[in-house]
């Protein structure tokens, strides 16, 4: 395969050829992945992260990428880092006007019955919690947000650090398999 220039690349982009355009894409997205990681502070996340800013661009690029001008070798990916900058920028801004989170006192108890407890029951709820403390803290996690709070699997990746929606799949699986064998031992 030739490799061809981002500027031919991008002429044939804007004149409609998808090939192109993954090819662009292919070319960028890991580059800019890497020099985006970890730039979006800690207190600035949400259940999302840099990556998924990255994707926002690279998704808000490709709707508007007819517009794109291009200057040189260089334009697309400088044209891709600011505007991961200015999206970091963005959401630290947002995080500022967020208000403060209040823990919730572990020792209040809920006066009606949790959806969960009258599913499963007061005992079995007991087998459940026994055996949910039971578990490390990424698997008592994933099985919480997925199970408890109904996340998808891609909020559970990024609540637990998986890399994938797929890789949050397969951690749930094995940590409900173990959460049920937990439960049924004696």
């Amino acid at each position: 395969m030739e490799l061809e220039s981002s500027f031919e690349l991008i002429e044939r982009a804007q004149h409609g050829d998808a090939e192109a355009l993954d090819r662009l894409l292919a070319r960028y997205l890991p580059r800019l992945r890497r020099w985006a990681s970890g730039r979006l502070p800690p207190y600035a996340r949400d259940l999302g992260d840099t990556h998924d800013l990255v994707q926002e661009v690279v998704m808000g690029l490709v709707k508007n990428f007819q517009r794109f001008e291009h200057r040189g070798e260089g334009a697309l990916q400088a044209y891709l880092r600011q505007a991961v900058v200015n999206r970091i920028r963005d959401e630290i801004r947002r995080a500022g006007r967020r208000p403060p989170h209040d823990e919730l006192d572990p020792a209040v108890v809920a006066e009606v019955v949790s959806p969960l407890e009258s599913a499963i029951g007061s005992e079995a709820l007991e087998r459940y919690e026994t055996a949910l403390a039971s578990l490390g803290a990424e698997e008592r996690e994933a099985v919480v947000a997925r199970l408890e709070l109904g996340c998808s699997y891609q909020e559970v990746a990024a609540l637990v650090g998986k890399p994938t929606p797929d890789a949050a799949r397969v951690a749930v699986a094995r940590a409900v398999t173990k959460l049920a064998r937990l439960m049924s031992a004696p």
